[in-house]
């Protein structure tokens, strides 16, 4: 399979992380607003919630795996901001994973900050690659972070698709917790 072909295929499960959470987002505001969710929304919700925690896993995993293939078997170097993000990634597998096993929905208070802190360096490492006069430094000159390995659908480079990744397991963490609450309560 051609390096090409893998990156696209991450690319697309990146835009099927954004719509999910865009939609996730756009459903709270609304159910915040309107004071009640919308019917379709709470039934999405019963259905996923009891899955989240796994899905949420199965992200981390595939972030994971598709870091390792873009660093050792694509040959991109990961620059010092990539590691960064990657020491927010890999912990999130393993925290999940038992996470899964044990169906502890509280795990939010631990995935939620690592995520957040992953998110933000996704954002900057982002920024820098789309700007890079903007930053007075390099990360190192073998590995500049602004260089961009990846470019698809012209808004998807590697910090993009892994803070999209975050950015899903925050949502889904979140929508398990919701799994034992009320209506009102999840809101």
């Amino acid at each position: 399979m051609s390096t090409e072909t893998v990156t696209t295929f991450l690319a697309l499960l990146a835009v099927v992380a954004l719509v999910v959470v865009v939609r996730s987002a756009g459903t709270a505001v609304v159910a915040k607003l309107r004071g009640a969710t919308p019917r379709w929304a709470a039934d999405t919700r019963s259905a996923v919630a009891p899955v989240a925690l796994p899905l949420a896993t199965a992200v981390a995993l595939t972030c994971t795996l598709g870091s390792l293939y873009l660093s050792e078997v694509a040959k991109f170097p990961p620059c010092i901001l990539c590691w960064y993000q990657r020491i927010a990634m890999y912990p999130l597998v393993v925290i999940l994973a038992v996470a899964s096993l044990r169906r502890d929905r509280s795990v939010k208070w631990y995935v939620v900050p690592i995520a957040l802190i992953g998110i933000g360096i996704s954002i900057y490492h982002y920024l820098i690659e789309r700007f890079p006069d903007s930053v007075s430094f390099s990360c190192s000159a073998d590995v500049p972070c602004s260089t961009v390995w990846v470019w698809k659908f012209h808004f998807l480079s590697i910090p993009a698709m892994a803070g999209l990744g975050f950015a899903l397991i925050i949502t889904l963490v979140l929508l398990a917790g919701c799994a034992s609450m009320s209506e009102d309560q999840c809101r």
